[in-house]
């Protein structure tokens, strides 16, 4: 698979450079700037949202699929999923560079876990590389309705998900409001990070 143009340029400077000297601090630290990174990333899009509307008229969920799928390759790197390796300096990707800062959050986060119940002991990476993928999977799970907010924070009125997927309690509804679904709620309409991301580049 080749990665299309859109994770070539995708805006993750902020959790790039992230440094979290204190346990205490990274959770909320890495939150922070993997929503300003999910932002810029919306932002950027921006451009390109005339050229799909006209390529598909009338189908008003072409922003929603494209903040969908910068949405999971977000994902895919907080989770070190990413294929993704970028440019080499110095002797180091792009990729490497990142997953090296992330797995330093990662095990602050994990210095910061209860001991008492048993939180420390879970995740615990028995890998000498301590890459912690189990903590990293559940931050992104309890995380990722956050996150979706902050990179659809500048969708239109009217911006709808091509799918339903959002529960109602009568059968499903549509994100049909800034790529959101209705009522308020917090439900992410998409599914896409569950994806593997080689399947997603075909």
């Amino acid at each position: 698979a080749c990665a299309p143009f859109r994770r070539l340029s995708l805006c993750n400077k902020n959790f790039q450079n992230n440094n979290n000297d204190h346990s205490s601090n990274a959770k909320h630290n890495l939150l922070v700037d993997v929503c300003l990174a999910a932002n810029y990333e919306a932002q950027s899009l921006k451009t390109y949202r005339e050229q799909y509307d006209s390529k598909y008229p009338g189908s008003r969920s072409t922003t929603c699929t494209m903040l969908a799928r910068s949405f999971a390759d977000i994902g895919d790197i907080v989770r070190g999923k990413d294929l993704y390796l970028g440019k080499k300096k110095r002797g180091q990707t792009e990729r490497d560079k990142l997953e090296s800062n992330l797995k330093k959050i990662f095990g602050k986060i994990h210095e910061g876990l209860s001991t008492k119940n048993g939180a420390q002991n879970y995740y615990e990476d028995k890998d000498t590389d301590k890459k912690f993928f189990k903590l990293r999977e559940d931050w992104w799970t309890a995380n990722r309705h956050t996150v979706w907010k902050a990179i659809t924070c500048g969708a239109y009125d009217g911006d709808t998900y091509f799918r339903v997927t959002c529960s109602d309690g009568r059968g499903g509804a549509q994100a049909n409001n800034k790529c959101r679904c209705p009522n308020g709620k917090d439900q992410v309409p998409t599914y896409f990070d569950y994806v593997p991301q080689y399947l997603r580049w075909f």
